[in-house]
């Protein structure tokens, strides 16, 4: 039996908001899928809760010979198509497009950003003031961008503050990352940079700190002496849809597993910091990626498990397999599931196992953290009660943000019979009030120069120190035989042998409820 207990805030309503500067924000790729699906929509809900300064400007830059107008009906499309026909408001979009501007140039050009300087002096007063640059491009492209920000004189800071935003991959193994940084280097200090993961905007991602030191209740237990396995999942339904390209150079490690996972992992197992500030909670996170010992090559064999998608069912429609998919090959052995085991050697974690999972195809969407705390003793209910389940705490991160925390209880009767309890507590509902998307918080956070949910060089080149060497043995070992799971199961079953020989098993994501229990239910 699983009862559930809706946990509700004692406070409800809009928070404060940080007001950003005055700014240009010039957004290279500004006619692609990324601008068109997160950013501008998320630039247009921070104007409309004034967050932005009202003298803010933004300039899309990118190869395509339009005009500002038809950059601007392009944007309310996209605006329109991203928040839904009932929630798009033609006049605050009215207001908010004063704000565009479009700038054409070939981003390959160096010598073209002398133009765009000039374009952003016009729009400013004459001034280059204070910039924000996002390269929304694909990672080719940023060297180029680069190149032409730095010839063009447009990092310099003496007019006023410049940033960039980066997205990720950041290179694809330790040499090419550290050769992206010494090449940015060249043109931006690090202060001006900001290496941003999608994921460390999310509402949930941001709380685990407050959840883990703000609680008493939590941080005496959070360690090896209490916690037996803590697993972190990254599951999807889609494919890789029109990313065939990408997708066979990243594979499921580079793309999900290098930032993503390893972020989620330092946030659950890091020391606190003495500050809630960028440099504080980035040392703690490094310090994690550095106390993990670098895999060897028969570790890696037996500690990861790489999986390709076949064909098969998601929600009762019939979906091809990988290799059936566009800009694939047919015979690819690019892995769309990964699963991992990493062990902290330090004194909080030492022996306690983290296993890292995230696929394509999978049963169900979810993205959680789950803390599974060791079974208590059971010799006080032997005889009464099958076995007390032990405790876990799950902190969801997709869908329905939140944390639930699974604890037994008594059911009413005679007999001592036990039941699971969820304890769930959702941020939508308890606090009443519209969850920011992840874009949202990061940009304001790029724009007030907070970079603590940004990633640093050195924090780059500890988690890549670990993903090397799994890389570097893949390509000495062969793969399983491809397709290994079909679309729509819970993923290979090499990842349950994986759990199986530590007595660990792995949460089902083909439930109705990502925390219905796996066991008996009834005790």
């Amino acid at each position: 039996m699983t009862i559930n207990i809706e946990a509700v805030a004692t406070r409800s309503g809009e928070s404060a908001i940080a007001k950003a500067e005055a700014c240009v924000i010039v957004i290279f790729g500004a006619t692609g899928d990324l601008t068109k699906r997160k950013l501008m929509p998320a630039l247009c809900h921070l104007a409309r809760q004034g967050a932005l300064a009202e003298a803010t400007l933004i300039i899309g830059v990118d190869r395509e010979p339009v005009d500002t107008d038809a950059f601007r009906e392009s944007m309310q499309a996209a605006v329109r198509e991203a928040k839904g026909e009932q929630l798009f408001d033609a006049g605050e979009w009215c207001h908010f497009e004063q704000k565009l501007n479009y700038f054409a140039c070939d981003l390959k050009e160096p010598g073209r950003y002398a133009g765009l300087a000039a374009r952003i002096q016009e729009l400013n007063g004459g001034a280059l003031g204070n910039r924000l640059y996002y390269c929304a491009t694909p990672p080719t492209l940023v060297a180029p961008i680069i190149d032409g920000i730095g010839v063009a004189g447009l990092a310099d800071e003496t007019a006023g503050w410049a940033r960039i935003i980066i997205e990720k991959p950041f290179g694809r193994d330790l040499a090419s990352a550290q050769a992206l940084s010494d090449y940015v280097a060249g043109v931006f200090l690090e202060h001006q940079i900001y290496r941003i993961d999608h994921y460390l905007g999310k509402e949930t991602v941001q709380n685990i700190l407050v959840f883990r030191f703000g609680n008493a209740l939590f941080e005496p237990v959070w360690n090896r002496n209490h916690i037996d396995y803590v697993e972190i999942t990254a599951a999807e339904t889609l494919g890789i849809g029109h990313r065939g390209g990408y997708y066979e150079e990243a594979g499921a490690l580079r793309d999900m597993v290098t930032n993503h996972l390893m972020q989620l992992l330092a946030l659950i197992a890091m020391e606190p910091p003495i500050a809630f500030d960028a440099d504080a909670v980035r040392d703690k996170k490094i310090q994690v990626w550095r106390t993990i010992k670098p895999m060897t090559a028969a570790e890696v064999a037996e500690k990861t498990v790489r999986g390709q998608y076949g064909s098969g069912q998601i929600e009762g429609h019939a979906v091809p397999g990988y290799r059936e998919e566009s800009s694939v090959a047919s015979d690819s052995n690019t892995e769309t599931y990964v699963a991992a085991e990493f062990r902290i050697e330090n004194w909080r974690w030492a022996g306690v196992p983290f296993y890292l999972r995230t696929g394509k195809r999978l049963a169900r969407g979810v993205t959680e953290l789950a803390v599974h705390f060791k079974r208590p003793p059971q010799p006080l209910f032997a005889g009464k009660t099958e076995f007390i389940e032990p405790n876990v705490i799950a902190l969801r991160i997709h869908p329905n943000e939140g944390i639930d925390i699974r604890f037994d209880a008594k059911q009413p009767g005679s007999e001592m019979q036990t039941a699971s309890v969820h304890m769930d507590f959702r941020y939508q509902q308890a606090f009443n009030m519209r969850i920011p998307e992840a874009y949202e918080t990061l940009l304001l956070d790029a724009l007030c120069g907070d970079a603590t949910l940004f990633t640093r060089r050195d924090g780059v080149e500890a988690q890549w120190r670990l993903i090397d060497p799994i890389l570097a043995a893949w390509r000495q070992q062969p793969s399983d035989a491809f397709p290994n799971y079909a679309a729509g199961s819970e993923g290979p079953k090499a990842a349950d042998e994986l759990l199986a020989r530590n007595g660990h098993q792995w949460r089902l994501l083909d439930s109705q409820l990502t925390n219905t229990p796996q066991t008996g239910a009834t005790k």
